[in-house]
C-alpha cells in the first residue's frame, strides 16, 4: 500500500479521508525530534503544517516521496525547489481560512466599534463604566477596504449586511467585479483614506506594501478613523499609528497581526481604543478542519492520478515541447510585470496574450500563465503560481484571452502582452534572441526599440528633445545606481513632429521610487516607471 505521514495533527476528516482513498496512514504526531529524518523514506506521501521544516537535506532523503501536503496557506516551511527537482508536488490549502478571516476582520471591527473588550475588563473588575464605553453604529459608515481578494470580498458582504457603504481600492481586480459585488471602486488608497470612517487592510506583504499605514497615509485620513488589521503586522508602521491614537486623528485600532511574533509586550497592547488578539485570523476549528481535509485531497490526488488543483509547484512541461517554450517562460512572465507597472488605468479589466511566429505552432498556455503570473505578482494575497494564476484572475474578474498568428514580422518569435484597463490599452512586446535566447523588450509605451531585460529596469516617456537622456543618467548616477543598459524608441505626433520617446534603462540594482519621481518633475517628462522582475 503507498504510504502517508501525518506528521502534525490535522482535523480528523483529512486523516479518514486518506484512509478512505486506500493509503496506508501513519500519525507521526508526537514522534521524537530525529525521527522524521531517519525515516521519511519510507512515505511516498507527508502531511504538514507549520512546524515541520521540510528542507532541502530532509527532501533528499525521501526517496519514495511523491506529494506534500500543507495543511494551510503558507509554504515558507517546504524548500518547494528541492522538491519540484526531486519531481515531488507540494499542495497547500489556499481556501482554508478565507471565511475565518474575514469573519475575524467583522469581529474585531465590531469589538472595537463598540469597545467590547474594554466593557468586558471594567465589568469583571467590578466597575459600571457604562457612559464611559459608549461607542458608535457601522450602520450607513463606509468602510474602506485596501485590497479586494478573497477575503476583502468576504468582508465587503458582510460589512454591507450591516448597512455600510463599501469602498475599496485593488488596481488588480477588474472593475465589473466591483460592480457584481455592490462595492465602489476607488481611484487610489488616497481616495478611501478621504472617505472611509473605517479602514481594513487585506494587502499582501511585498516591499512595495510594506510600512503602507505610516503618517503620511494616516494625515490623509478623517479625524476619528478607526483601522483594522488582520492581514500582515509590517503593512502598519506601529510608532506612527500610536501617535495618531495619542493625537486623536485615529480613534480606534483592531490588530491582530504584528511585525514580530510571537509578540506579548508591544507598545500599544492596554492602549485605551486598541483591540488586540494573538494572530486568531486562521484560527477556528472549522478552518484547521477545512485545511487539513483540503492538504488530503492534494495528497491523495497527487498519489492516486486525480487532478491537484492547488499545487505551488507543476511538473516540467512536456519534453517534446520544452526547446520550443522554455525559453519563453521568463519572457512571459517578465512582460506581464512590465505590462501592468506601465498600465496607466485604475484597474486590470483584462489581459490579452499574442504569440507570432515558431512559438504560436505550439500550446502556449503554459506560457500565457506565466504572463499571468507576472501581472498578478505581488498583488494577491497568496503566492501566484502556475496552478492558481487562472483562479485567482477569475475572482477578481480579470478577463484572459489569447490569440496566434504563424508570422511575426522581423523576428522568427513575438509575444505580445496588452493590459486593458477601462478604455486604456498599455501593450508591451518582446522576444528572445541569440543562442542562449535572452529576452529582449522591443516595445512600450507605444514606441519601438530593442534591449535585452535584467533584473531591475526604468521606464520614462518624454517630449521628443535634446538632453533627456542626460537627465536620466545623471539622475541615477547620483542616487548611485548603475546603468547596465539603455535604448530609445521615438513615436512621432500625428503631423509628423517631434511627438514623443520612450527610454528604457536597465540597471544592477532597484531604481528608487524617489529617483523616479525627481526625474519625472523635470520639464518634458509625462511619466515613470521602476521595475524589478
Amino acid at each position: 500500500m503507498t504510504r502517508v505521514l501525518v506528521a502534525e495533527k490535522i482535523g480528523d476528516s483529512g486523516v479518514e479521508l486518506l484512509r478512505e482513498a486506500g493509503l496506508d496512514v501513519e500519525l507521526g504526531i508526537d514522534w521524537e525530534a530525529g525521527e522524521l529524518e531517519r525515516r521519511i523514506g519510507e512515505f511516498e506521501g507527508i502531511l504538514i503544517r507549520s512546524a515541520t521544516r521540510l528542507t532541502a537535506d530532509l527532501i533528499d532523503k525521501a526517496d519514495k516521496l511523491r506529494a506534500v501536503g500543507r495543511a494551510g496557506v503558507g509554504i515558507d516551511n517546504v524548500d518547494v525547489a528541492a522538491a519540484t527537482r526531486r519531481g515531488i508536488v507540494v499542495a497547500n490549502a489556499p481556501q482554508s481560512n478565507v471565511i475565518t478571516a474575514a469573519e475575524h476582520t467583522m469581529a474585531l471591527l465590531l469589538a472595537m466599534a463598540r469597545n467590547v473588550p474594554q466593557a468586558h475588563a471594567s465589568l469583571v473588575e467590578g466597575r459600571w463604566d457604562r457612559s464611559e464605553l459608549s461607542g458608535v453604529e457601522l450602520h450607513e459608515k463606509t468602510l474602506g477596504v485596501l485590497g479586494f481578494g478573497r477575503i476583502g470580498q468576504l468582508v465587503a458582504a458582510r460589512a454591507r449586511g450591516f448597512g455600510m457603504r463599501v469602498l475599496a481600492f485593488d488596481a488588480f481586480v477588474a472593475e465589473e467585479r466591483f460592480r457584481e459585488l455592490g462595492v465602489e471602486r476607488a481611484d487610489s488608497s488616497d481616495a478611501v483614506y478621504a472617505e472611509a470612517d473605517f479602514i481594513t487592510l487585506h494587502l499582501p506583504k511585498t516591499p512595495a506594501t510594506e510600512d503602507w499605514l505610516d503618517a503620511e497615509a494616516i494625515a490623509k485620513m478623517k479625524d476619528g478613523v478607526r483601522i483594522v488589521n488582520v492581514a500582515r503586522g509590517p503593512l502598519i508602521v506601529d510608532a506612527d499609528l500610536k501617535d495618531a491614537l495619542d493625537s486623536g486623528k485615529v480613534a480606534g485600532a483592531a490588530l491582530d497581526v504584528f511585525r514580530e511574533e510571537p509578540i506579548t509586550d508591544h507598545p500599544l497592547f492596554g492602549y485605551p481604543g486598541v483591540v488586540v488578539t494573538p494572530h486568531l485570523g486562521a484560527s477556528t476549528a472549522e478552518a484547521t478542519d477545512r485545511a487539513g481535509y483540503q492538504a488530503a485531497e492534494q495528497v491523495v490526488a497527487a498519489l492516486t492520478g486525480g487532478a491537484v488543483t492547488s499545487a505551488v509547484n507543476v511538473p516540467a512541461i512536456a519534453t517534446e515541447d520544452a526547446e520550443a517554450l522554455g525559453p519563453f517562460l521568463g519572457l512571459g512572465q517578465s512582460l506581464g510585470r512590465i505590462a501592468v507597472a506601465l498600465a496607466e488605468g485604475t484597474s486590470v479589466d483584462a489581459l490579452e496574450v499574442e504569440y507570432r511566429g515558431k512559438v504560436a505552432e505550439r500550446d502556449t498556455r503554459l506560457l500565457t500563465v506565466q504572463v499571468l503570473k507576472g501581472a498578478l505578482a505581488g498583488h494577491t494575497e497568496e503566492p501566484v503560481n502556475d496552478v492558481n494564476a487562472p483562479g485567482l484572475a477569475e475572482e477578481r474578474g480579470i478577463a484572459l484571452s489569447e490569440t496566434r498568428s504563424p508570422s511575426a514580422r522581423d523576428f522568427t518569435d513575438l509575444v505580445r502582452v496588452t493590459v486593458v484597463s477601462g478604455a486604456e490599452r498599455t501593450r508591451v512586446v518582446g522576444t528572445t534572441l541569440g543562442q542562449r535566447n535572452r529576452p529582449h523588450l522591443l516595445e512600450a509605451w507605444g514606441s519601438r526599440f530593442n534591449v535585452q531585460l535584467e533584473d531591475h529596469l526604468a521606464v520614462f516617456r518624454y517630449e521628443d528633445q535634446p538632453g533627456m537622456i542626460g537627465r536620466v543618467g545623471t539622475a541615477l548616477g547620483d542616487a548611485g545606481v548603475n546603468i547596465v543598459s539603455a535604448a530609445v524608441g521615438r513615436h512621432p505626433d500625428e503631423n509628423g513632429g517631434d511627438g514623443e520617446a520612450v527610454m528604457v534603462v536597465t540597471a544592477d540594482a532597484r531604481v528608487p521610487q524617489a529617483v523616479i519621481e525627481r526625474v519625472v518633475a523635470c520639464d518634458g517628462f509625462v511619466a515613470g516607471r521602476t521595475v524589478s522582475l
